[in-house]
Formats: structure tokens, C-alpha cells, sequence
């Protein structure tokens, strides 16, 4: 009798520490997660002053979204275990639109394949009127930022390793987010809002309006310190903002911030990560390179 008894709680534990294995073996969910930047109406909205949000169109096999006035956060995680590096995603549009899949959701999958998050950031468009262009989406991103660092644990991000990337005028938005986080851009609305909303590190891919014809006179809103992050800038001799990119290097470069500068010859504009014949599209390759020789990615993007 007693050997059954014996027999049976061996059967017991056995198949618990089975059960056991197999719940923490099971697979996490890596499903991309949507989350509203502001729990009501965003600062300085006017209801009725754009239409409602929609796709305006897709050429070249770009989805377009235009009338944004719920900006959200996409939540892309990487298959690893620890806190990772995470990157706020900024589409470009020349803050009208927003080139969704060219510059959000392929971006974000790319950032998954070197071990690191995105969180796309749909923020306001078109330009809002009698506001400068850039400040409603700026009270976005400083509080995308704010958000990210409150739900860390949550969200497995590491604090110490947010960044922002962005393109075009979201290219702009970064480096206004860059230059910007002790300058909040709207009033607290909640404890989230205790959070730095200063990027750890910055990426800049054909940026717009930084400068205009002169990279030695940037916009007033782009005020380069000490204590502005290292950035990894990119743009071709091309595009025709390429004094953009040249300037925030240069303002850097005097400011004593760590930062690297590639200027291909050719490929133009608005080219995300897409082939196009160029050299130009070798740069998501450096761009890994220099954020891997920072801590900031990893390869193999698994653990």
C-alpha cells in the first residue's frame, strides 16, 4: 500500500514539474500592442479642425495616413527575455501625413531583427493652424518618451537605452525631441509625466528642416548642448535637405556630443529601407553597427 502511495505522489510531481515546464516554456506574445499616447483629448485640439483619420493613398506602395488627431504608440517587441533597447519610431510626411509602412511598420520589424523595440509613434497631422509645424507633434513625442519609461517593467524596455529615430519631418521631430526634453511642451497631466522625456540616443535618416540652404543656421527650435544625445545621422548630397543633416552634425560636433555623419552621393529622398539601385541603402547596416558598438543592439536578435 504504502509503495502505491509512493508511487502515486512520484506520478504527481513529476507531471507538475512537466505542467511547470511547459507554462514557462510557452511562447510570449509578440503581437504588435497599440497604446493611446493621451488618455483624453491631446493639448491644444480643436474638435473639428481636421476630418477624421483615414488613408490618403497609396502610391508607390506606401500607406499614407492623414488627419491624425488620436496619436497612439505601435508596440513592436523584440524575442528577448531582458530589458531591451527600445526606439520611438517617427514616420516622416512633411508633417501632413504620415508614411506609415515605409517608415513606421518595416522600421519597427528591422529594429525586432538586431534585438531591439519600436514603438511607432503615430503622432498629429497635417500641421495644425496658427501652430508652429512641429508642436503638436512634439507634445507627442515627449510624452510617447514619458510613457515608454513608466511602463518599462511592463514593456520590458530598458530606461537607460531609449532612443528615437526618425525621417524627414519626423527626422525634424527628433531632433526637436533631442534638443527639447527640458522644455516641456505642455502641461502634466499625470505621474507618467514625471518621466525624462530625453532620448538616450538619436537617429536621423534624410532629415527635414533643421536647416534651409545654410547648415550653419539651424531652425530656432533646434538648440544643441551638452547635454544632447549622440545621434548617427544619414542623408545623401542629393536630397535637398541635406544641409539638414550636415548642420545637426555640425552642432554636435561643437557641442563635444558624440555623433557620426554618413553623406552618400546619391539616392534622394524618402527611400526608408527600400532597395533603389543605391549605396545609400546600405545605411540600416551601419546604423546596426554603430548602435551594436554602443550596447545598444545585439546579434543574434534571439536569447
Amino acid at each position: 500500500m504504502n509503495r502505491i502511495v509512493l508511487f502515486t505522489a512520484c506520478v504527481v510531481l513529476c507531471c507538475s514539474a512537466v505542467f511547470a515546464a511547459d507554462k514557462e516554456a510557452a511562447p510570449r506574445d509578440y503581437t504588435p500592442v497599440v497604446v493611446k499616447v493621451w488618455p483624453g483629448q491631446a493639448p491644444g485640439e480643436k474638435p473639428g479642425e481636421v476630418g477624421e483619420e483615414h488613408i490618403k493613398n497609396r502610391d508607390r506602395n506606401v500607406i499614407r495616413l492623414a488627419d491624425v488627431t488620436e496619436p497612439t504608440l505601435t508596440l513592436y517587441r523584440a524575442k528577448l527575455k531582458a530589458p531591451t533597447t527600445t526606439v520611438l519610431v517617427c514616420p516622416g510626411g512633411g508633417y501632413n501625413i504620415l508614411a506609415w509602412n515605409l517608415e513606421g511598420t518595416e522600421i519597427a520589424e528591422w529594429l525586432n531583427s538586431i534585438g531591439v523595440n519600436a514603438a511607432i509613434l503615430k503622432y498629429r497631422v497635417p500641421r495644425r493652424k496658427d501652430r508652429p509645424k512641429h508642436e503638436a507633434p512634439l507634445q507627442d513625442a515627449q510624452r510617447a518618451l514619458r510613457l515608454l519609461r513608466a511602463n518599462a517593467e511592463e514593456w520590458g524596455i530598458a530606461v537607460d537605452r531609449l532612443g528615437i529615430l526618425g525621417f524627414s519631418a519626423g527626422g525634424h521631430l527628433s531632433a526637436a525631441t533631442s534638443t527639447n526634453f527640458d522644455k516641456p511642451a505642455y502641461e502634466s497631466i499625470d505621474e507618467a509625466d514625471k518621466q525624462s522625456c530625453r532620448p538616450d540616443f538619436t537617429v536621423l535618416v534624410y532629415p527635414a528642416y533643421i536647416a534651409d540652404g545654410d547648415p550653419c543656421n539651424p531652425a530656432p527650435e533646434i538648440t544643441v548642448t551638452d547635454k544632447t544625445p549622440p545621434a548617427f545621422i544619414v542623408q545623401t548630397e542629393d536630397d535637398r535637405y541635406v544641409d539638414s543633416a550636415i548642420g545637426y552634425f555640425l552642432l554636435l560636433k561643437k557641442a563635444k556630443v558624440p555623433a557620426e555623419l554618413h553623406v552618400y552621393d546619391s539616392g534622394g529622398h524618402g527611400y526608408g529601407l527600400r532597395e533603389n539601385g543605391k549605396s545609400i541603402i546600405t545605411w540600416p547596416t551601419r546604423c546596426a553597427e554603430w548602435m551594436r558598438a554602443r550596447g545598444l543592439a545585439r546579434f543574434p536578435a534571439t536569447q
